[in-house]
């Protein structure tokens, strides 16, 4: 007679497979902030797998605990991340760029060079630049 396969055992099966993506998502996060070139790379390596890997690992934490009164914490502590990890890079990359820290080469288009001058004109009347 063939056994039955324990649901518990699949789910910790699940949520072994969204830790181990989890954390590999936030490794890739971590070595691209180290090998990457330049300001703006690294800031797109800093979100994107952070966030995927951060909902990896709470629904791992979520299928573990087996508590739907615990879901919601869950989905709050991810549209933060989802929130914040946007406007943080915004505000960097507006930054790195405004600071000159930035590879020109890898701009296909600067489409934030005419709003910068702009700015710095309206800031500045009498300089003429």
């Amino acid at each position: 007679m063939p056994e039955t396969i324990d649901a518990d055992v699949i789910l910790d099966a699940i949520a072994s497979v969204l830790l181990v993506v989890g954390g590999l998502m936030s490794l890739a996060a971590g070595i691209g902030l180290v090998r990457l070139p330049d300001l703006h790379s690294r800031m797109h390596a800093a979100t994107k797998p952070q966030v995927l890997g951060l909902i990896a690992l709470l629904l791992a934490a979520a299928i573990t605990w087996r508590s739907w009164e615990l879901v919601p914490i869950v989905v709050l502590a991810w549209g933060l991340l989802l929130l914040t990890a946007p406007v943080s890079a915004h505000v960097v990359g507006r930054s790195g760029y405004r600071t000159k820290h930035m590879r020109r080469d890898l701009l296909t288009h600067d489409e934030l060079a005419s709003a910068v001058e702009r700015i710095s004109r309206d800031q500045h009347p009498n300089r003429r630049g």
